[in-house]
C-alpha cells in the first residue's frame, strides 16, 4: 500500500467500551484488538487505567496492555484521569498517555472532580513522573474535551480553549487534541479552533477528536485536515461517548473515515476490507450491542480498488 499520509488513532477499545453496560471478555479484547492490527491500525487506545469500581470494563487493562506491547511497531496508548493512573500506565510501559481536560469548567467537575486548574497541575505532575522515572519513555497527550461545547455548560468560549491549551503544553505536554466530546462541533468552528491552536502550539498541536452526535463528525474530520491537521481518533463501529457529558453518543465510525478518505485518495495505511472484518470479533464480544457505520452497510462501491 502507498504510504500513508494520515494517523488514524483507533479509541474503540477505550472509549468505545467505556460507554457501554457489558463487559467484554479480555479473550475478545484481545482478538479484537489482533483484528485491528491486522487492519493496519498504527496507534490504538486500549484501555482507561481507572478504578475498577468506577469503571469494571477496564478492569483487565494491564493485561491488555500487555498483550498490545507484543506488536512491533503499534503506538499503545491508554488513558489516565490522574496521576496515579499515570504511574499505573507508566509502569505497565504504554507509548502514550491521554490525560482528559476540560474545556468546560462544569464538564471538569463532572467528569473528573477537578477543575481545570487543578487538572493542568496533574500534567505537570505526569510529565515530571515520566522525566524522573523514564525520560522519553512515554508520550503524555492531552485532549482538551468539550473543546466545542459542552452539554452541561453550553458555549465554551474559543479564547479558554486556547488558553487552557497554552497552560498544557506550557505543564509539559508533548501533544494537545481538540475533542468534541459533546457532539456539538461544526465545519466552520473546527477550521477556526484548529487554526488556532495550531498557531499557538505549532508542532504540539494534536488529534480532532469528533464525535458524531449531530452527523457532522466526517465533515469536521475534512474541516480539521484542509487547515492542517493529520491525527484522527476515530472508534470501529462508532461507539464511545463520555458517562458525565449527557447525550455525546458515539464517535466517528473509523470506517467511515477511513472510507472518506481513501476515496478523496488520501491514503491512511488502513485495510478497509479487514477493517470492517474487525466488527465480527467486536460484536462477538459484545453480543447485541449497537453498531454503526454507513460504509459497512452499505458495502465498498463496485470495482473499489484501494491503493
Amino acid at each position: 500500500m502507498t504510504p500513508p499520509q494520515i494517523l488514524i488513532s483507533e479509541v474503540g477499545p477505550r472509549d468505545g467500551l467505556q460507554s457501554v453496560q457489558a463487559t467484554m471478555p479480555t479473550a475478545d479484547k484481545l482478538r479484537w484488538i489482533d483484528a485491528l492490527v491486522a487492519a493496519g491500525l498504527r496507534e490504538i487506545e486500549v484501555g482507561s487505567f481507572v478504578p475498577a469500581r468506577l469503571l469494571p470494563q477496564m478492569a483487565d487493562v494491564a493485561e491488555v496492555v500487555r498483550h498490545a506491547l507484543t506488536y512491533p511497531g503499534i503506538t499503545v496508548m491508554a488513558l489516565a484521569p490522574n496521576l496515579r493512573g499515570a504511574e499505573a500506565a507508566l509502569a505497565a510501559g504504554v507509548h502514550k498517555v491521554t490525560l482528559p481536560v476540560s474545556a468546560s469548567a462544569a464538564h471538569s467537575l463532572a467528569n473528573v472532580r477537578k477543575t481545570r486548574e487543578a487538572m493542568v497541575e496533574e500534567v505537570r505532575a505526569v510529565a515530571r513522573l515520566r522525566d524522573a522515572q523514564a525520560p522519553g519513555s512515554m508520550l503524555v497527550e492531552v485532549g482538551l474535551s468539550t473543546a466545542f461545547g459542552c452539554s452541561l455548560q453550553g458555549e465554551v468560549p474559543e479564547d479558554d480553549v486556547i488558553w487552557l491549551a497554552g497552560l498544557c503544553a506550557e505543564a509539559g505536554a508533548d501533544e494537545v487534541g481538540l475533542s468534541d466530546t459533546s457532539g456539538m462541533a461544526n465545519p466552520a468552528q473546527v477550521r477556526r479552533l484548529f487554526t488556532r491552536l495550531r498557531a499557538e502550539l505549532g508542532a504540539k498541536a494534536g488529534a480532532a477528536h469528533m464525535h458524531n452526535t449531530r452527523g457532522l463528525g466526517l465533515a469536521n474530520c475534512l474541516a480539521a485536515y484542509d487547515v492542517g491537521v493529520r491525527t484522527f481518533d476515530a472508534s470501529l463501529g462508532g461507539l464511545g461517548g463520555c458517562p458525565y457529558a449527557p447525550g455525546a453518543s458515539g464517535n466517528v465510525v473509523t470506517e467511515d473515515l477511513v472510507f472518506m478518505f481513501e476515496a478523496m485518495g488520501i491514503t491512511t495505511g488502513v485495510d478497509l476490507k479487514r477493517l470492517m472484518a474487525a466488527r465480527a470479533p467486536l460484536q462477538a464480544g459484545l453480543p447485541g450491542e449497537p453498531v454503526y457505520g454507513m460504509t459497512p452497510e452499505a458495502g465498498l462501491p463496485k470495482g473499489w480498488v484501494q491503493r
